[in-house]
């Protein structure tokens, strides 16, 4: 086997061993939290937010952290390039799908009254 591939199949376990200790910091934080019931609610939830915090921090070190963390950050630059609608053009596009809606419920209305009344004649149920 090339060192690389050595390499690369070292990094794999340690991540794996890192995510697995993430996961373990991160029980035994909602674990402590309940645990300590009797502590302030203030100091359990800092407890728990310093256990995520920690747990955050070592899971961007692996490999698939560091990918989840550039995704999130192409996101946010993604997001800023959007063009938002005005307050205006979200009133129409809203009126505009409530009356969509309301007739749609109408049509579906008046099929399901016809339906009905066929299905009541048909069967001899109707006076």
């Amino acid at each position: 086997m090339s060192a690389k591939a050595e390499q690369s199949k070292l990094r794999s376990i340690l991540d794996t061993i890192l995510l697995l200790l993430v996961v373990a910091i991160l029980s035994a934080g909602i674990f402590g939290f309940y645990m300590f019931a009797d502590q302030p609610l203030w100091v359990r939830l800092a407890g728990l937010l310093a256990v995520v915090t920690v747990s955050v921090l070592l899971a961007v070190q692996t490999s698939m952290g560091r990918t989840l963390w550039q995704f999130s950050v192409d996101a946010r630059s993604e997001v800023r390039k959007v063009v938002w609608p005005t307050r205006q053009e979200t009133l129409r596009t809203l009126l505009i799908v409530i009356v969509a809606v309301l007739l749609t419920a109408l049509f579906l209305w008046a099929v399901d009254s016809l339906l009905f009344a066929v299905v009541r004649f048909l069967t001899g149920q109707g006076d």
